[in-house]
């Protein structure tokens, strides 16, 4: 079990990025939803002792991450959402030095863990390709695998499937549950789609708050009979936002269509939309800017 108590990081300009965060996060996938800038890096740094927090604790089984980060080190993979390797070396070579900067230092011990990583993520037929010349899925498919190295109880990644295509996308993802059935994983990301996909818990993280949390299905039913939908004009669209709580608007065939939120049928040509985690994450990321 993760636990993040009143966790609070200012930086030095002043900008407040995390503001009294608390979060119990349990043995498997967990999703972190946000808008960009709403505060996830910062938060997933912190847990992963990249950067102290202002205030406030982050505890991992018994281990005090703040005051012991080399101690959580030995059982944690990293994936951030930017991450360097060099781009002339081999996959196969990058993750045999990987795993000695992780401190398996016998030769034999250390071939094992790389090949079965490799197999792991379907990388092994690629593996003495230089990592210049792998696409965006298959680097993030190598990015899983350093991650692995050591067999880590936490696992930490960061906008894992932004510019992937779909294929590449569910590719990882799998990868992803499949790795999440026995530790701790959190899934930062702004993708719906991945937490749905993924995700038995959840939390959404705006403005640097803890917005809501639980799990997608409750949440989603939570919404159920009020969010409703309308195609309309777009020169409209100033008047419907000025009058109704609208949480999304996207074009379709040339018009406007917006789901709006409300306990009662707005009535003026309104039908009853099915909702979605969509929905959930949007009105609350708008109810936090509004009350900003």
């Amino acid at each position: 079990m993760l636990t993040i108590e009143n966790l609070t990081h200012v930086y030095g300009n002043g900008t407040r990025a995390l503001d009294d965060v608390s979060l119990a996060i349990p043995k498997g996938m967990f999703g972190l939803l946000g808008p960009n800038g709403a505060g996830k890096s910062t938060l997933m740094r912190s847990i992963a002792t990249l950067q102290t927090p202002t205030s406030g604790s982050i505890r991992f089984g018994d281990i005090d991450v703040i005051k012991d980060p080399e101690k959580l080190r030995r059982v944690l993979g990293y994936l951030p959402q930017d991450f360097g390797v060099y781009p002339r070396v081999s996959a196969y070579d990058m993750l045999d030095h990987m795993a000695v900067l992780k401190g398996i230092s016998n030769g034999k011990d250390r071939k094992a863990t790389v090949e079965a990583l490799l197999h792991q993520v379907n990388l092994w037929p690629v593996r003495g390709k230089a990592l210049a010349g792998f696409s965006g899925g298959m680097r993030q498919r190598f990015g899983i695998a350093q991650a692995l190295i050591g067999n880590p109880q936490l696992i930490i990644v960061d906008e894992p499937t932004a510019g992937l295509d779909p294929e590449e996308r569910n590719r990882f993802l799998n990868l992803l549950a499949e790795v999440g059935e026995n530790v701790v994983v959190i899934l930062s990301t702004h993708i719906v789609e991945d937490v749905t996909d993924l995700c038995p818990r959840m939390a959404v993280l705006a403005g640097g708050k803890i917005q809501l949390e639980g799990s997608p299905v409750e949440l989603t039913h939570a919404l159920e009979g009020r969010v409703w939908r309308k195609t309309i004009d777009k020169a409209d669209l100033a008047a419907q936002q000025a009058s109704r709580n609208v949480i999304s608007t996207r074009l379709f065939a040339g018009r406007t269509v917006i789901h709006v939120l409300s306990d009662t049928n707005p009535g003026d040509g309104f039908e009853r939309a099915p909702g979605g985690l969509e929905d959930v994450y949007l009105a609350t990321v708008n109810a936090s800017r509004r009350a900003a």
